[in-house]
């Protein structure tokens, strides 16, 4: 196969250059995208790219030879599952004619990885446009969070909608329960976070990014030290259950990997559930202390729900979307006598 040359299509606007060889090679390996990447013979317009450079319609990519079979072409259609479609549907919160809010129920995988066989981005290919394309994923929960996923139905609105969060015009709005009760009871976190031990590169081969997700774990850092960003997160205590434990309204500022649950854990009060996050040291006097022990009766599954997301509408106007409780938090709520109708402080904090 000889050097060839692609004109970037409307479907393809705004994908990452890794996710448009994806689609258009599926058997090429991350590591010799990555590769050929880094040495240059991949180009875009002409110039050397990176692996998450995004593309523009009208773009031309220049593909070196790859002696892979199938030669470049778009993937074949999956095969359409009724299941799947009917259970997307099931999740829908709100739809129109250019994107759809989902209802992401917990334990359910957003990407897939090794042995990971359903998950809503496979699910997405049941529900194809008349022109064969299938919905995109405009952002991502981790497998235990519930709640608020939106979903682009072209790849236009979904560059539209991907602009709209790296511009940070995109309100989220996150519930918790945690151990305790914070101190004070609404304020800001800023931390610097970085990836933890054992969060470098998976040296058996390419993982996907639920896979990674899975694996890492954040912790704090100081400015300067390699790989920390940024982080910043506004919350308000909603109501207690003193002294044992706080519902949480959680507004994140920026969006690093577990940026809440790696907050949360960082003031002392993880996260119930979290079995990343919430596991004290033996050294620490809060592991054993009966008056914050939280109770049995509590299913010991992430309480963290996306409850809401506010935008900008790529047409014009204004998304608002919110997500009810999960039952294993509403259960919660009955049993510490939470009124999900309160009042939300965390309206008023800074946008």
């Amino acid at each position: 196969m000889s050097v060839q040359t692609f004109e970037v299509s409307e479907d393809e606007d705004g994908l990452r250059l890794d996710r448009w060889f994806k689609r258009r090679v599926p058997s090429l390996s991350l590591s010799h995208l990555n590769k050929i990447v880094r040495t240059g013979q991949v180009r875009v317009d002409g110039a050397r790219v990176k692996t998450a450079t995004r593309l523009t319609q009208g773009q031309s990519v220049r593909v070196p030879p790859l002696n892979l079979e199938p030669s470049l072409h778009p993937r074949a259609a999956p095969e359409i599952s009724e299941q799947d479609a009917r259970d997307i549907r099931d999740m829908t919160l709100f739809e129109d004619k250019d994107l759809m809010v989902l209802n992401k129920p917990y334990g359910l995988a957003v990407q897939g990885g090794s042995g990971m066989k359903r998950h809503i981005d496979g699910m997405l290919a049941s529900l194809p446009n008349e022109r064969g394309e299938r919905p995109v994923l405009v952002h991502r929960l981790d497998r235990d969070t519930s709640g608020v996923l939106l979903v682009a139905k072209t790849r236009k609105i979904a560059a539209d909608l991907g602009a709209i969060f790296r511009s940070r015009q995109a309100q989220k709005i996150y519930w918790a329960l945690v151990e305790g009760e914070p101190k004070p009871a609404q304020g800001k976190i800023s931390l610097f976070l970085a990836k933890g031990e054992g969060m470098g590169e998976n040296r058996s081969g390419p993982r996907s990014d639920e896979d990674r997700a899975a694996m890492e774990k954040m912790r704090v850092a100081k400015h300067g030290d390699e790989d920390a960003q940024h982080s910043v997160t506004y919350y308000a205590t909603v109501d207690t259950f003193a002294p044992r434990l706080a519902w949480l309204s959680m507004k994140p500022i920026t969006g690093r990997t577990h940026q809440l649950r790696a907050h949360a854990e960082a003031i002392g009060h993880p996260i119930i559930g979290d079995p990343k996050y919430g596991l004290r040291p033996k050294s620490d006097p809060r592991r054993n202390d009966p008056l914050r022990a939280i109770p049995q009766t509590v299913e010991r599954k992430l309480h963290l729900l996306a409850r809401r997301l506010v935008l900008p509408h790529p047409r014009g106007g204004l998304l608002d979307v919110t997500a009810p409780l999960p039952p294993h938090m509403q259960k919660s709520f009955d049993l510490f006598g939470f009124d999900a109708k309160q009042y939300d402080p965390i309206e008023a904090a800074p946008e």
